[in-house]
């Protein structure tokens, strides 16, 4: 009989030991998840986690109960046997401590910590009705210690702790759901829309505009004393709704034109919208709030010594969150192709990251480039001429297409290490 008690308890203990871990250590947004889908797991899941520090106290609580009955049966039942061989008190209490220290360190803590921290949330789900029932048993007991521990702090002058702890989840709690729940396709950077949504959301907050803006060379701008005919003629060549205007040079842009502005008879140089001026290290979401405060949709982009790097729309900084938005103005196509196994055609103005998602390749990434034209030019100097042929690391490069500014089109082939 005495083995059955020794047993119960070591389970217990097991039990409450096992379960305050994967409460601990447990994924917040799944069971946040798990708690709105209702049902009475749902229910269980809501009472625990709205009260944490008195669920803890309790399964506390019931494994030092556990323990001290473990503690009881075990001395009577090793105590006869050691006496018998040991013939010392002293002996016989020590290697009786050192004995069921093992077993419980063994069966009690290590064992079922290990196995439900490796599953917390299903342990969570598998035994929320049975823990739910220990903890209505014990409550009058948790509580009794709660109201003692409570007085002891107060006749020591301390502030009471409040148990009422309500329970918050992070983006650090959001990415770890989010990696560990990918679909298996992900392997193969077949991402659902949504993940790749969350993903982009957890990501913007740090954006900053020199990530998505347009850059200095690809602006199609018009000067200041541009004819009336001409910027008509850039307007419908181009398919843009809306035109930068500069002054001089294109370090000295004033605002931007829309093309509704050329159909009234004045002077169109009247209806220029003055420009906002932003750092490269702005962040898009600042950018984004000003923008919609100052009901603009164009922000010219300013390196450090004042020169123009680029510009950036509205619909740029959206597209960070939202992916690609195609409409009638979107005039840059990029070339992302591949022949075969090893050989791919690539627009010199592709990233390094999509390239990387989207054919599951390991180009390296770094805070230096963004593009693959980027990357050549961060190993070499000068801009490679139409025909030459450049190897970095793995990875040869013949440039296809190339100006006097820029690497426009380059076929790229995977070496053998």
């Amino acid at each position: 009989m005495i083995y059955i008690y020794i047993i119960i308890a070591l389970a217990f203990s097991a039990l409450f030991s096992g379960f305050e871990i994967a409460f601990l250590s447990s994924d917040k947004l799944r069971l946040q998840i798990d708690r709105n889908r209702g049902g009475i797991n749902g229910k269980i899941l809501d009472f625990f986690y709205s009260r944490p520090n008195n669920f803890v106290t309790t399964l506390l609580v019931g494994n030092n109960i556990a323990l001290v009955i473990y503690g009881l049966f075990i001395a009577k039942l090793l105590e006869p046997w050691l006496q018998s061989v040991l013939h010392n008190d002293m002996l016989v209490l020590l290697v009786q401590s050192l004995i069921s220290t093992v077993i419980i360190l063994i069966t009690g803590e290590y064992i079922p910590k290990a196995s439900f921290k490796k599953n917390a949330n299903g342990a969570i789900r598998l035994f929320a009705p049975f823990i739910f029932l220990l903890y209505i048993i014990l409550f009058p007991v948790t509580l009794f210690f709660s109201l003692l521990s409570s007085f002891i702090l107060f006749i020591m002058g301390q502030k009471r702790i409040s148990t009422d702890i309500t329970p918050t989840l992070s983006t650090v709690d959001l990415e770890h759901y989010l990696s560990q729940n990918m679909p298996e396709e992900s392997n193969s950077n077949v991402l659902g829309t949504e993940v790749k949504i969350m993903q982009n959301v957890i990501e913007f907050p740090s954006l900053q505009i020199r990530d998505c803006m347009i850059p200095r060379n690809e602006i199609i701008a018009v000067e200041l004393a541009t004819p009336r005919a001409e910027l008509e003629q850039l307007f419908t060549s181009t398919g843009l709704s809306k035109i930068i205007v500069y002054q001089e040079t294109i370090d000295q842009i004033i605002g931007y034109i829309h093309s509704n502005e050329t159909f009234k008879k004045d002077t169109w140089q009247k209806h220029i919208v003055p420009a906002i001026y932003v750092p490269e290290s702005m962040l898009a979401a600042k950018l984004m709030r000003q923008l919609m405060q100052k009901k603009r949709s164009i922000a010219i982009v300013i390196d450090e010594l004042g020169g123009t790097a680029g510009l950036v729309t509205l619909e740029d900084v959206v597209e960070e969150i939202f992916g690609d938005i195609e409409d009638e103005h979107d005039t840059n196509k990029y070339v992302a192709k591949q022949l075969d196994e090893e050989t791919y055609i690539l627009s010199g103005r592709m990233e390094i990251d999509d390239i990387n998602e989207q054919f599951n390749l390991s180009l390296p990434e770094s805070d230096d480039y963004q593009t693959i034209a980027g990357f050549i030019l961060n190993h070499y100097p000068n801009i490679p001429q139409k025909g030459e042929t450049l190897i970095i690391n793995q990875y040869k490069f013949e440039i296809l297409r190339s100006s006097s500014t820029k690497i426009e089109l380059v076929k790229m082939k995977v070496l053998e290490i």
